[in-house]
């Protein structure tokens, strides 16, 4: 605004001042337009409200906050920049990422990131995936959504990024052996993330307080369920599971990933290694190479190479085989439901206020802790995340070999442990998080919910 001609003559009147008051109210109402225009405009208010190169946002005390964004512009070339970089998990030796560990230093140091930092060190993506086209099964993608939903919800609840893939990156490699190209790029998309979590499609969290121990994994780079002596000593491809893996991002992860895929359906040597997969592994009956019998193969017979980063462990269930937990579920949920009521009535178990029902979902976490410490304290057997033996909840439950999107079951299993336990453990889950919102389930496989009485669990009552 210009200024007003009669302001620099001398005895001329000074601007009026509105009062302090109605000044304050008018930077009040300025911010929360800003605000709400920010909000309104969402990704595009970084390139309407700021110049190029710069975002806006809305600082601790309503002001607006202008800040670069990183990017090529300014600050040093990072590995980003390389033309010759390549996201594809198949191609010639020319094609591999090499030096990653200190590309990524030097990408996590120009976006100010400590690498040794915890808030590095823990940082997860998980990645998931399912078929670009519709189910096969009745019900199938209905299914899959169920499916989504809960590893949204885990999470959510967890603070992890969640990459749900349904593009065949690598046609050549369909199947299970489309899991490989989708965690290379994943590293590859995420430098800011030090582990990359594999989830397949049919896995379900069956408990949705427990976290990973990170800390636990520090000397190793990949996590499998799996016990040693079938692998390393009795060569068995059932000896570990290859749904559920943790990975390290680091170049010797990329290095295993490249060799895992060169076993697979996008080299020629495909059929030559399932033959020699089938005669070096004790229970192998297909001349066939899976993912799963040519991680095994590389485990067995690259000890020194491959075994000594792995953690390979039953401890707890990272997945867990469905028909094992299925039918146990019940009880867990009585055990449970049983702690919290004793913490409820002032019980030892929690001190009576430690695990109480109500509380905003952001507090999830210390609440979980709570509870798991009560559980313990109550002398509920088993392992935090469950284990085959004990009635601790089971962390994650796998149904393999039920095939929900393909239709094509298993015949060793039957429609309702496969189909009917599914429902069980989704709203057996589903319940862990509606309680945030005041609902849960009306039964154990009924998908209409009820409201939750403010002294849920009520001794005596029901909870499955």
């Amino acid at each position: 605004m210009a200024a007003s001609p009669e302001a620099g003559k001398k005895g001329a009147a000074a601007p009026l001042r509105p009062p302090p008051r109605c000044a304050r109210d008018a930077l009040v109402f300025a911010a929360g337009v800003a605000a709400a225009v920010l909000a309104l405009l969402g990704p595009y208010s970084s390139s309407v409200l700021a110049p190029a190169g710069w975002r806006v946002g809305v600082g601790f005390g309503g002001g607006l906050v202008a800040s670069p964004v990183p990017g090529p512009s300014d600050g040093p070339p990072t590995f980003y920049d390389d033309a010759s970089l390549s996201y594809a998990a198949v191609g010639d030796s020319s094609a591999r990422m090499t030096d990653w560990d200190a590309k990524r230093q030097t990408w996590l140091h120009s976006r100010g990131l400590d690498p040794s930092s915890p808030s590095v060190l823990h940082r997860v993506v998980m990645v998931s995936g399912s078929q670009p086209e519709p189910c096969r099964a009745a019900g199938g993608d209905h299914l899959l959504l169920r499916f989504l939903k809960n590893k949204v919800d885990y999470c959510r609840l967890h603070g992890i990024k969640l990459l749900y893939n349904d593009a065949l990156l690598e046609p050549s490699m369909p199947a299970y052996w489309a899991k490989i190209p989708s965690v290379r790029s994943a590293m590859l998309a995420h430098p800011d993330a030090e582990w990359v979590w594999w989830v397949d499609a049919d896995a379900v969290f069956t408990d949705m307080d427990f976290s990973l121990p990170l800390d636990k994994y520090a000397a190793h780079n990949l996590v499998l369920y799996g016990w040693p002596k079938e692998v390393y000593e009795n060569r068995r491809w059932l000896g570990l599971n290859a749904g559920v893996f943790l990975i390290r991002n680091c170049q010797w992860s990329l290095d295993f990933l490249d060799a895992w895929a060169r076993m697979g359906p996008a080299y020629p040597e495909h059929a030559a290694w399932g033959r020699k997969v089938k005669a070096a592994l004790t229970d192998r009956d297909s001349d066939v190479a899976c993912d799963q019998s040519a991680l095994a193969y590389m485990l067995a017979t690259g000890r020194e190479r491959w075994g000594e980063k792995t953690h390979l462990a039953a401890d707890f269930y990272f997945q867990g085989y469905f028909a094992e937990i299925v039918r146990k579920l019940p009880g867990v949920a009585a055990r449970y439901a049983a702690v919290e009521r004793r913490a409820g009535a002032g019980g030892a178990a929690g001190k009576g206020k430690g695990i109480r029902r109500r509380h905003a979902e952001r507090e999830h976490l210390r609440y979980a802790a709570a509870r798991n410490a009560a559980v313990r304290e109550a002398g509920v057997p088993g392992p935090d995340g469950g284990g085959q033996a004990g009635w601790r909840r089971p962390f994650v439950t796998h149904f393999t070999g039920c095939n929900p999107c393909g239709g094509r079951r298993n015949p060793m299993y039957s429609r309702e442990i496969c189909e009917g336990g599914m429902r069980r453990a989704l709203a057996f889950a589903d319940d862990q998080v509606l309680r945030a919102y005041g609902f849960r389930h009306a039964g154990p496989r009924n998908e209409s919910i009820v409201p939750l009485p403010f002294d849920y669990p009520r001794r005596g009552g029901t909870d499955e």
